[in-house]
């Protein structure tokens, strides 16, 4: 929902200020203030999962794993990603990151064709970001575009398992899916049986 009624643009720290008195969250695009709906329970697991297997696999490294809450820069535009991971340091402000080596998004019906399209397309300006990643909700399809093959994408499905090159950390597509509830992940889990 938008809700930049003066149809005047928001300067960033307007923005800033204005979201952390908020009661929800906000994305700020191109000078506009864009509200946020809340996620289903497969997107929840999902990022959930994601968040954890990268956590703990990350446990005494540098690099540290934010969930939904945490905004990321991208020039005056501010996005929460799903999940993110940023391995330098990066102390820009309290309440989002400039330069994160991954951006995670659980795509939804209402976020499908922005995440895919113009918000991957800005994301991939961020100098330090080395992979950009789409997590299908409603089919067990996992999307990765990496920087050091051009941005051009690798699909994983169940069965499969994803290595994020800039981290050195290889996770199942199932342990991605853990929990979660769609057509695909029942086959797999029959299948298994």
């Amino acid at each position: 929902m938008q809700i930049n009624i003066a149809n005047h643009p928001i300067s960033p720290e307007d923005y800033l200020h204005a979201e952390q008195l908020a009661d929800t969250k906000h994305q700020l695009i191109d000078g506009e203030i864009f509200a946020m709906a809340g996620a289903s329970e497969n997107h929840n697991l999902l990022a959930g999962n994601i968040f954890s297997e990268l956590k703990n696999q990350l446990k005494g490294k540098s690099c540290r794993t934010f969930i939904a809450d945490m905004k990321v820069r991208v020039a005056d535009d501010f996005y929460y990603p799903d999940v993110m991971v940023v391995c330098t340091e990066d102390k820009a402000h309290d309440y989002y990151k400039t330069s994160p080596i991954i951006l995670i998004e659980v795509l939804s019906k209402s976020t499908r064709k922005f995440d895919q399209t113009s918000k991957r397309l800005r994301c991939q300006s961020i100098p330090t970001l080395e992979e950009y990643v789409l997590i299908e909700q409603d089919k067990g399809e996992i999307q990765v575009f990496r920087k050091q093959q051009h941005w051009q994408s690798s699909y994983y499905y169940l069965g499969d398992d994803i290595t994020f090159t800039s981290l050195n950390i290889t996770i199942s597509v199932a342990a991605i899916y853990d929990q979660v509830d769609n057509e695909d992940v029942l086959a797999f889990l029959t299948a298994a049986q």
